[in-house]
């Protein structure tokens, strides 16, 4: 059986779509699905760049494009009281319901989402988080050092894989970015001829022909 890492950060109404789309998409074939929870913002430092809502215009767009994007899957999803916000808790939360050396299940991913993206609430809402923790029942403190750390080598490393944004699905040696994606990562799980080309390899090649100051 082939594992696919789908790295995430709950904050991303884009990686909220493609959890509830991948089961679907994923149908049929022997595949399992590792739900690895990263900090998107440190991602984006890491890279010195900024998220879609911070920078205008583009955020508005974002907000406007997954509505009728959820709308289009059938997905419901409604945009929280404030976006962004820090997802910190949220991200402790769902490692420490998770056993040392083991990454969160699907159950716990699905609670998080649904609390940021279903019914319009303020998702950092200290009642609304105590409510959600005491649902998960996580087996270790999420304000614990090992639950912390759990966290930051997670983000590390799927850095050090060269995951640049969420969702990102990795399998193999490939990453596929964005809920766009899972058409592609299909294809290449299915056999598709187009990934023993060149197109793959050739995109990490083309020159660069000119750089802004």
């Amino acid at each position: 059986m082939r594992t696919i890492d789908f790295y995430f950060d709950p904050i991303s109404p884009y990686a909220a779509l493609a959890f509830e789309r991948l089961p679907e998409a994923l149908a049929g074939r022997s595949i399992a699905v590792r739900y690895v929870p990263v900090l998107f913002g440190a991602v984006l430092k890491s890279l010195d760049n900024k998220g879609p809502a911070e920078i205008p215009g583009k955020r508005d767009w974002t907000y406007r494009q997954v509505s009728w994007l959820g709308h289009r899957l059938g997905v419901p999803l409604d945009l929280p009281a404030a976006h962004p916000f820090n997802p910190l808790p949220l991200l402790r939360l769902l490692w420490a319901t998770a056993p040392a050396g083991q990454t969160p299940g699907r159950y716990a991913v699905e609670r998080v989402f649904h609390h940021i993206w279903r019914g319009g609430l303020d998702a950092a809402d200290p009642q609304r988080l105590a409510e959600l923790a005491a649902d998960l029942a996580p087996m270790r403190d999420p304000a614990s050092a090992e639950v912390k750390t759990a966290l930051r080598e997670a983000t590390d490393a799927a850095v050090a894989r060269g995951v640049f944004g969420v969702p990102t699905m990795a399998v193999d040696d490939k990453l596929f970015w964005g809920l766009d994606a899972i058409d592609m990562l299909t294809g290449y799980l299915d056999g598709d001829a187009w990934f023993d080309g060149p197109a793959w390899d050739l995109a990490r090649t083309l020159p660069v022909g000119v750089q802004r100051g």
